[in-house]
């Protein structure tokens, strides 16, 4: 069964139990309501029985004190039994035993309480009977035709049956209307995905209005087509950034070993300048498989999260770089602090950070490190970075023009922002007073 279908069944099958239960109220309503008005009248044309004035008693029926039962109705009569259900007198000489039921020789044999209930008369006819002890070990019985009720009760009936019918077939409509309302945002939704998956069109959007739950999910399906199309984007951007920076050193080594294979160049020095040019090479496609692997590790499922002695890591990594750079001083100062993290990726971070200042110090220049507060600050007194590019130091392979002839791969300031974001912080540069750059990473503490 399909949504659209069990939509519209269920919308049909409310409302059809709607009109059926209020036809059924309906029809309960007035039965009660006439009920009421025959008893109320029954009690009334009681009253007036026993109060009715003296007339002489039909043939064959023994006195009733000195006042004969009558209703003063034509649609009423009256009757007295005694215990046994025998009918003393009986209005207009209309004598009916067959309303001496047990409940009115009960009333009459018990002298207390009353009695109503339906029976049927000599005739067959149905009628509603009241029965009120009037003393002596007798009972005065008013009873009614329902006839006319019934009819009135068996035509509501037949009219709330054909009302209850139409009811269902518009619901049946409604059902369907509702069905299709509400699966057209789905059905508009399902279109969408089939095409993505079709075409592999990470462009296409769901039209999405409102703050209901299918807007809400149309708008979220339209943040994850975006999100992956620009997953996309830069997945393409960096198999294509890759594949160029690759393909330069890779050049090289070709052509460089091309030229050793032939026996050139003779030189010695020359020789031993294509060998070094080749460790360099080397040393550049080494480095740059080393941080797209990075890059990598970095997308995968998320490693645990510890408690990082930030500080600790900060200390370790400016001690590793110092080797790197023994032209470079390295001074630290640093407040205990502690973040939530991955201590492999936050250590890499910082390293990247120190490895970038100590490349564009000058021979005897200073770098200064600082920890405190969940912040690591990086500043060098190298040539800074011009205004035109900071926008571009934390994108993946951009170098500045004047860092060309410099090792690198491109990758180490964008993968400090990768890991800055993934913890929930941030990686800011901006110009150092007396020259240079200072490099802040924010981490949550």
């Amino acid at each position: 069964m399909s949504f659209r279908l069990r939509v519209t069944l269920l919308a049909a099958g409310a409302v059809a139990v709607a009109v059926v239960a209020a036809a059924a109220l309906m029809f309960l309503v007035l039965q009660q309501q006439l009920d009421h008005q025959i008893d109320q009248s029954l009690a009334d044309a009681s009253q007036t029985a026993r109060a009715s004035g003296p007339r002489p008693g039909p043939r064959g029926f023994p006195p009733f004190g000195d006042r004969n039962v009558s209703t003063g109705r034509a649609d009423i009569v009256a009757q007295s039994i005694d215990g046994s259900g025998k009918v003393i007198r009986a209005d207009l000489n209309q004598a009916d035993p067959s309303l001496a039921t047990a409940s009115a020789r009960q009333v009459a044999s018990s002298q207390t309480g009353e009695a109503w209930f339906d029976a049927t008369a000599a005739d067959g006819t149905h009628v509603r009977v009241y029965a009120v002890p009037i003393g002596s070990g007798d009972a005065l019985e008013v009873a009614r035709s329902m006839e006319d009720v019934d009819a009135v009760l068996a035509e509501t009936r037949n009219r709330l049956i054909l009302v209850a019918l139409a009811g269902v077939l518009l619901a049946a409509g409604l059902g369907t209307v509702v069905g299709r309302a509400a699966i057209a945002p789905v059905k508009r939704l399902t279109t969408v995905v089939e095409d993505v998956a079709r075409t592999r069109d990470l462009s296409r959007r769901v039209a999405a209005s409102g703050t209901d739950e299918l807007s809400r999910l149309a708008a979220s399906f339209n943040e994850m087509l975006g999100a992956l199309e620009v997953s996309l984007r830069q997945q393409r951007q960096l198999v294509a950034d890759a594949s160029h920076e690759l393909r330069t050193p890779l050049t090289s080594l070709r052509t460089n070993l091309e030229l050793l294979a032939r026996g050139h160049p003779t030189d010695e020095g020359e020789r031993r300048a294509v060998l070094n040019d080749l460790v360099q090479q080397m040393e550049r496609l080494s480095t740059l498989v080393a941080d797209l692997i990075d890059l990598a590790r970095d997308e995968e499922a998320a490693l645990p999260v510890e408690d990082v002695r930030l500080d600790e890591v900060v200390e370790d990594a400016v001690a590793g770089v110092r080797g790197r750079y023994p032209g470079v001083r390295f001074t630290f100062s640093a407040d205990p602090t502690s973040v939530q993290g991955v201590r492999s990726r936050i250590s890499r971070a910082v390293t990247n950070l120190l490895d970038n200042a100590g490349k564009w110090s000058p021979a005897g220049g200073v770098v200064e490190v600082a920890v405190a507060a969940g912040e690591v600050s990086v500043r060098d007194h190298g040539p800074g970075v011009a205004p035109e590019d900071a926008p571009h130091v934390f994108d993946r392979f951009w170098r500045a023009p004047n860092a060309r002839g410099m090792p690198g791969s491109g990758l180490g300031l964008s993968i400090v922002k990768d890991v800055a974001e993934k913890h929930g912080g941030s990686v800011t540069c901006e110009p150092a007073t007396g020259g240079g750059a200072r490099f802040r990473l924010r981490l949550v503490a």
